[in-house]
């Protein structure tokens, strides 16, 4: 296995691909003598046949497959491994993957990252917006250097630290029988039909816990795929909705919406950040944890110095 070579996994794939020696030979411009002895070679040394041979062309053994499916994934690995190192040719000096919820894309990581990005221009970000248990997935996998999701979910094997809090609010209509409340309980709100994210969120999942240790239904009459649609939905009197108070004051300006502040322990939530193993990160993914545990510690204390939670507002 120690003298597999990319040359021959990629030839591997052109016959997987054609079904045929001579037009692989063809495709990668080589001999077809050379492309039989490279494949004979190989099914030496792992000690497998690879293809079976047709008067037609090959197929793939049962053993062909799943190197198929292993040369597929190294090749794939190996192009980003070039995309990645010709980036520092052209004054790139660092490259972070980072995963994070929704709450956390819409709240805090705008300013966060506007900061961090002025500090290392010279860095790449690659952000993807998943569900908390798909980043704690992508974090475990190594799929990603960094995931930011809620700290309700298990993440066992993980490192975590504190990043953000962030206090959910009920939003209606702000001709909503409820929207004249000073604050309520999450108890006071199943009487009337919600609109809430797909059901493998978080939040979903943090409400329906919720409402069955309460022993009351959930009315959840439309689920939806972002905050956006859960406001418009809200603002047409399609029903209420529970979302972070930030995210709601994105849309102030295009919709009428009023937000009451819960008094449920829960509805204080927190944000943390979960990564394989700190010290095995690349300098530039560990100082944007410093950064971002930083950001939070920042506005923590900020916070403590800040009135208690207002009345129901009006956005």
């Amino acid at each position: 296995m120690k003298r597999l070579d990319f040359i021959t996994l990629k030839l591997f794939v052109a016959i997987a691909d054609l079904r045929s020696l001579t037009r692989a030979a063809e495709r990668e411009h080589l001999a077809l003598a050379a492309v039989s002895k490279r494949i004979s070679d190989l099914e030496t040394q792992l000690s497998t046949t690879l293809l079976y041979r047709r008067p037609r062309g090959v197929e793939l053994t049962p053993a062909g497959h799943a190197l198929l499916h292993h040369a597929r994934h190294m090749l794939d690995s190996l192009d980003h491994l070039n995309a990645d190192l010709s980036e520092y040719s052209v004054g790139i000096r660092g490259h972070v993957r980072l995963h994070a919820n929704t709450s956390a894309v819409i709240e805090f990581l705008p300013d966060d990252l506007s900061d961090f990005t002025w500090r290392y221009p010279q860095i790449r970000i690659d952000m993807q917006e998943r569900l908390s248990h798909e980043i704690i997935t992508a974090v475990r996998d190594g799929l990603t250097d960094i995931g930011i999701f809620s700290a309700h979910i298990p993440a066992d094997g993980l490192s975590i630290q504190p990043y953000r809090r962030d206090r959910l609010v009920l939003v209606t209509a702000r001709d909503h029988p409820l929207a004249n409340r000073q604050r309520l309980a999450f108890a006071e709100t199943l009487d009337h039909d919600f609109i809430g994210l797909e059901q493998d969120s978080s939040l979903h999942a943090l409400l329906h816990q919720d409402s069955q240790r309460l022993s009351r239904p959930l009315r959840m009459r439309i689920q939806v795929r972002s905050f956006e649609g859960i406001c418009r939905m809200i603002d047409r009197g399609m029903g209420i909705g529970i979302l972070p108070a930030r995210a709601v004051a994105a849309y102030r300006e295009s919709l009428s919406l009023a937000t009451v502040p819960l008094i449920d322990e829960w509805a204080e939530r927190e944000l943390v950040i979960g990564v394989r193993d700190l010290d095995a990160l690349p300098l530039i993914a560990r100082q944007m944890v410093d950064h971002l545990v930083g950001a939070g510690t920042r506005e923590l204390e900020a916070s403590e110095t800040r009135p208690g939670a207002v009345a129901a507002t009006k956005v």
